[in-house]
């Protein structure tokens, strides 16, 4: 799939909202929360235009009787994906628009993923060099594989600055 970058939009928040809405309306029954973590969860970071999401269940495997609904509804279901204890739903085939990441409260993922994107949040000069480094990346990688490959070092140390941050801000 093509690397598509673009600058922050104001609607990616309002596109969580209505997305963590309509999940709730599907999944009845289910007591979840929805968190928007990723790069369209921070202002001013550029992105690849797909809403990431955390929904946090109690028990993962309560979601396994909705796939054949959320299949319905336009989601593909992939399963762990290679996050052991994750279940990943993504919206829109080729020009995805959602990335549901779902796990069960304990999932050590769910922490990981929420400290970076808080980091970034309050760390301009962190969104200036994470922008930098992604079109930088886009101009030799046209392929989104490829592309996240390429930045896997950046993010791990990306990680590690967050973390420190995150044990040390108290």
């Amino acid at each position: 799939m093509k690397v598509r970058l673009t600058n922050y939009q104001e609607h990616w928040q309002e596109e969580f909202e209505k997305e963590a809405t309509f999940l709730k309306s599907i999944l009845k029954n289910i007591e979840i929360q929805f968190e928007h973590f990723g790069s369209t969860a921070v202002k001013g970071m550029k992105a690849k235009p797909v809403i990431d999401m955390i929904g946090i269940v109690k028990c993962i495997d309560d979601l396994e009787p909705f796939n054949d609904i959320l299949l319905a509804n336009g989601y593909d279901v992939a399963g762990e994906w290679g996050i052991n204890g994750r279940r990943l739903y993504r919206k829109g085939g080729e020009n995805r628009t959602h990335h549901i990441h779902m796990y069960q409260f304990d999932n050590p993922h769910i922490e990981r993923h929420l400290v970076v994107r808080d980091y970034l949040r309050t760390h301009p000069l962190e969104v200036d060099g994470y922008n930098h480094v992604k079109t930088v990346l886009t101009s030799e990688y046209d392929d989104t594989r490829e592309y996240s490959k390429a930045k896997k070092d950046y993010v791990n140390e990306l990680e590690k600055r967050a973390y420190k941050w995150f044990l040390h801000k108290d």
